[in-house]
């Protein structure tokens, strides 16, 4: 065992756990003052399902002894069983793998940092329902869908012959197919950004849109957001080399150039089309580029990086006003956000991968590689698009026609935050208590009021 290597892994795994809740304060600020709790609810019980599903059989299916085609894992790992005391190897079998160092790491410490990433994916898919999910529905929803469509598909794209085992035959797209992908654009953000998509076609649109303004209604805690979910994710880049090694270095400067060149890109489309830059865009384009960064990150250079940024900064900026035009309700933009910087990552990896910065990678197209690795990045994208596409379009179906899940027109129109958890976000009537300042300002409004409703009683009576 590499003691550095172990204590960089873990602290990665927390700084991914930390995500989660970045994500809940990035999505609650981005909806109405009615809606904030249930959003931050929909991240919060991701946390709870997805960690008792993995120890009982989601590690396993993941990461198991494939049971076939590369398509799924076995039991070898339910309630996870044979992985206390033993060792998972950073350096496979399989000399394709981009994680060759040589070191060791306890294989629980490997689990918990899986777990977090099987976690916030599942949580990413909730800003596409935004207003208008059940939450039990939603909750349901977390478990079928993380079983049938993220499991299989984390075995496909992470999981290395001989990584958790001597023997152990891995997932089709990591072994047989040769994409790359370092940190889970496929597997993560085109997943969730097509299970968002097919969440909102099955929920509809929410009531009065696009008719009425629905604004955020905390932009702080969007800013705040976005700065975690940044923070948090050197974790899930740097922290995919599995090692405190030079490629995580790599992962971490390319991370960083990226993100920064994204934002740059999303607030020049809002300057030339609207006018103004807003805050809105700036953490918006921030996490377009974590976004597309990710599957590249220990592939491509910090030069490469800042264009795969730049790129996705601009296209998702424009890509989030597809859905007006083509009339789909994706309540806070994880379609044009994580599904399409998901494929502008995955597949300008084809193009910008060197074997300069990662030996155990590849060539692409303008490092004198071919276009051979685009087609691989391409066919790994769009399979794990459709797959989780299609398959979300049945499991939304079959919960809506079962349980339900949309909420009442009532409930969607006074507040799914009362009808769903009987609480409120910003209890206004405590600013009537008390000697604060606050509180004299309430009472002050309030009396004028009556005066002026005395008023117009007197004025009535004298006309009469």
């Amino acid at each position: 065992m590499n003691a550095g290597d172990t204590a960089w892994v873990l602290v990665s795994a927390a700084l991914v756990m930390l995500m989660t809740p970045g994500l809940a304060f990035f999505y609650g600020g981005m909806v109405r003052a009615k809606s904030v709790l249930n959003m931050l609810m929909m991240s919060f019980i991701a946390l709870a399902v997805v960690t008792v599903l993995w120890v009982l059989y989601g590690y396993s299916l993941a990461f198991g002894n494939d049971v076939g085609g590369g398509l799924l894992g076995g039991l070898d790992f339910t309630g996870l069983k044979g992985t206390l005391g033993s060792l998972v190897g950073t350096a496979p079998t399989d000399p394709n793998s981009p994680w060759v160092n040589g070191h060791q790491i306890p294989h629980l410490v490997f689990v918990v940092f899986q777990l977090m990433f099987a976690i916030i994916t599942a949580a990413l898919i909730s800003g596409a329902i935004a207003d208008r999910a059940r939450f039990w529905a939603w909750t349901l929803f977390i478990a079928v869908w993380v079983t049938v469509v993220y499991f299989p598909v984390a075995h496909w794209v992470f999981d290395f012959n001989g990584a958790t085992g001597a023997d152990f035959v891995g997932g089709w797209i990591a072994n047989k197919l040769g994409a790359l992908d370092f940190a889970g654009g496929t597997a993560v953000h085109i997943n969730a950004g097509a299970a968002g998509l097919a969440l909102a076609l099955v929920l509809g649109k929410r009531k009065g849109w696009p008719r009425e303004p629905m604004r955020p209604h905390n932009l702080p805690f969007v800013m705040l957001g976005a700065g975690l979910l940044w923070f948090g994710w050197y974790g899930f880049n740097a922290g995919s080399a599995l090692a405190a090694s030079d490629l995580a270095g790599v992962a971490f400067i390319t991370t960083t150039a990226a993100t920064a060149a994204a934002v740059l890109g999303w607030l020049v489309v809002e300057q030339v089309r609207d006018g103004k830059p807003t805050t809105l865009g700036a953490a918006s384009g921030a996490v377009a580029g974590l976004v597309a960064i990710t599957p590249a990150c220990g592939f491509v250079s910090p030069l490469g990086a800042l264009v795969i940024g730049l790129v996705a900064g601009v296209v998702c900026a424009l890509a989030v006003s597809l859905k007006y035009k083509l009339g789909f309700d994706d309540s806070l933009d994880v379609v044009g956000v994580h599904l399409v910087g998901g494929l502008i990552g995955t597949l300008l990896i084809g193009l910008f991968a060197t074997t300069g910065v990662n030996p155990a990678g590849k060539d692409g197209l303008f490092y004198g590689g071919g276009v051979g690795l685009l087609g691989k990045q391409a066919v790994a994208a769009f399979v794990v698009l459709g797959y989780s596409f299609v398959l979300t379009l049945v499991i939304g179906f079959l919960i809506q026609k079962t349980i339900g899940f949309r909420v009442s027109t009532e409930a969607e129109r006074t507040g799914i935050d009362e009808a769903e958890h009987a609480e409120s976000g910003y209890e206004f009537s405590s600013l009537r208590g008390g000697g604060s300042s606050l509180g004299r300002t309430a009472d002050i409004l309030a009396g004028a009021g009556k005066i002026r409703e005395a008023a117009g009683a007197s004025t009535e009576g004298a006309g009469q």
